[in-house]
């Protein structure tokens, strides 16, 4: 599949691809991609940390070994990406780093308890060095969308009965929006006005209303 993308890069922009295929949720992994672009003498002008997994159940039940993967791809690989990477896009005054976190990440997310919390993570990371280096010519912004039609919901629900409905959106679309929210100098990119109402009612909303709704939400999408 990797092949196959740059290939299809190749064909239609005209430009060098190199593809390296890398497990992110590795310790290892950052280091062994900053290295090689070292190897091959490449400017990385642009980082975008994507990748992401879902676990669903009680955290007394779930396997600790997923989740600590989780917790590497989620939160500990995009530091290590963006510290390798950012000091030569401050030195150059130039370069953009989207991180990709997820509506969830602006509530606690019963049922899928560490999930939310590394996506929330992610928003309080990117926001933090956003202001940091907010003079300078790096844009750094998070994407946080909703449900959206990508093979992470299997990943979530292979084992369960959860119901993908009418938050339901085209992932070009997603990702565009963050490019062009990134590009306007926007810290945190919330696709649709209805997500963005939502990640706003937790705010005024009591935590403990908030908690409930998220772990009745979570039950009655997977058939509980």
């Amino acid at each position: 599949m990797l092949e196959e993308a740059s290939a299809e890069i190749r064909k239609r922009f005209g430009v060098d691809v190199h593809a390296l295929a890398k497990d992110l949720s590795t310790q290892t992994a950052a280091g062994e991609i900053y290295d090689y672009t070292v190897s091959q003498n490449l400017t990385i002008y642009g980082l975008v940390n994507n990748a992401g997994f879902g676990l669903y159940g009680k955290f007394s039940e779930t396997n600790l070994e997923t989740e600590l993967t989780m917790v590497n791809l989620h939160v500990a690989t995009p530091i290590s990406l963006t510290k390798f990477f950012l000091p030569g896009m401050l030195e150059r005054n130039e370069g953009e780093i989207l991180n990709v976190s997820s509506l969830a990440g602006f509530q606690p997310g019963p049922m899928m308890s560490v999930y939310y919390s590394t996506k929330a993570f992610l928003i309080s990371f990117t926001e933090a060095i956003a202001r940091e280096h907010r003079k300078s010519g790096v844009k750094i912004c998070v994407l946080c969308p909703g449900v959206t039609r990508t093979n992470f919901k299997q990943s979530v629900c292979e084992d369960s009965k959860a119901r993908i409905n009418s938050l339901d959106y085209c992932p070009a679309k997603v990702a565009q929006y963050g490019v062009d929210s990134m590009r306007k100098g926007r810290v945190v990119a919330i696709p649709t006005f209805t997500n963005k109402f939502l990640s706003f009612l937790p705010r005024i909303l009591p935590r403990s209303t908030v908690r409930h709704i998220v772990y009745k939400i979570q039950l009655k999408n997977r058939g509980n």
